[in-house]
């Protein structure tokens, strides 16, 4: 006998489990079911990230989901409170800085002004400015930066395991089985099947499966402009320590650094083939950072590479943003995938947005509208120029 449950949500990562807290702090009470094929989250994009929290986007909606983001993390370790331990996530608010030369510099500029129009207290630094953020930095090539010191980066896996034990502890289900399946007809949603062969019933689903997200949607003929990226990181070492904790650093080729603990990582976005891959290669760091790296700060001429890990982007392939919302073609199925590496910041405003727009039927807090899947039909594009 199938069982059944009000939502259904696939994947448990910060994405369904933003979504899990939300619905029930703000008053849902049915019974929510998370699905979560991995359930020590060893190959879950989530703790695999880089942690970075900014608002320094060039979109009217990324920046608001950002701010909003950014507010909300600020008080999360009291937020996601049980039993009076507070979920800490390390959040450093050290900025974060895009370096720029050339025509880049235009592009901040524009960035800057949009900004500041959400609230957002971004700046524009002279070059000259640019080594009182980062004292060591090489100048010689750059006009200048955009810098805002409220952002910075946090531990992505306490963020997923606080919003999980809070989930849990306002009721949500979590189920360590794999969904192979939807189930649905002309109706909607009907449920889904796992992988060890159960039957739960729900009206609602909520495909939050990241990298796995368009294969589950094409089996049911719903196709996502969505494949899987390969996205390395890596640890590394210097032995001569920089004089200030950095913020997490653009730089104008994309390769991005920051501090962790007393160390650094870096990465960027390599041309791949689409599709699962964890394997990471220290000669990427050897023959894409560390030449990057060495001609910005001198400081990384003398780096040992320490460790290193491959992580999934849910690579949107028409415009690199989220999708989020009902499917226009299957009443009851609910999107919030597709981030292209946004997933962690963006988690707050998704889960808050989603909880209202189940609950009421439409968006209070930030209109998330304009990431519809409809717009790819009706070409309304969200071209987002800031994606690291």
């Amino acid at each position: 006998m199938a069982k059944q449950t009000d939502v259904i949500i696939v994947g448990g990562g910060v994405i369904g489990s933003s979504i899990a807290y939300h619905l029930l702090n703000d008053g849902f009470t049915g019974k929510i079911s998370i699905f979560e094929k991995d359930k020590l989250y060893e190959f879950s994009s989530t703790p695999r990230s880089a942690g970075g929290i900014r608002q320094l986007f060039t979109t009217s909606i990324n920046i608001q989901i950002g701010r909003f983001g950014l507010q909300h993390y600020k008080t999360f370790p009291e937020d996601m409170k049980i039993n009076g331990e507070r979920a800490e996530i390390d959040f450093k608010q050290r900025g974060y800085l895009f370096l720029a030369k050339d025509k880049n510099m235009k592009q901040l500029i524009r960035q800057c002004h949009l900004q500041k129009k959400f609230g957002v207290p971004s700046v524009l630094l002279k070059q000259e400015e640019l080594t009182s953020i980062i004292p060591e930095l090489n100048i010689g090539d750059l006009q200048g930066g955009l810098y805002c010191s409220e952002d910075g980066y946090l531990d992505p896996y306490s963020v997923m395991q606080g919003y999980a034990k809070k989930a849990k502890e306002l009721g949500a289900s979590y189920i360590y089985d794999e969904v192979v399946s939807i189930k649905y007809d002309r109706q909607g949603i009907k449920g889904v099947k796992t992988n060890s062969g159960e039957i739960v019933e729900s009206p609602v689903l909520i495909n939050c499966a990241g990298p796995w997200a368009p294969y589950l949607s094409e089996q049911i003929g719903l196709p996502l402009p969505i494949v899987p990226l390969k996205r390395q990181i890596i640890q590394f070492d210097i032995a001569d320590p920089l004089q200030k904790k950095l913020p997490l650093t653009v730089d104008p080729t994309g390769v991005y650094f920051r501090h962790e603990g007393n160390s650094l990582i870096s990465g960027f976005s390599e041309a791949v083939k689409p599709g699962i891959d964890f394997r990471w290669k220290r000669s990427f760091f050897m023959e894409q950072l560390w030449p990057v790296l060495a001609n910005r700060i001198r400081n990384f001429e003398r780096a040992k590479v320490l460790h290193g890990w491959a992580g999934m982007y849910s690579y949107n392939t028409i415009d690199q943003n989220a999708i989020i919302g009902e499917h226009p073609l299957l009443k009851g199925y609910y999107l919030a995938c597709g981030f292209s590496g946004h997933g962690m910041q963006q988690a707050p405003a998704v889960g808050k947005g989603l909880s209202e727009k189940i609950q009421t039927g439409g968006y209070q807090s930030i209109d998330l509208s304009p990431l519809r899947f409809e717009r790819f039909a009706e070409k309304e594009l969200i071209i987002e120029g800031a994606v690291v």
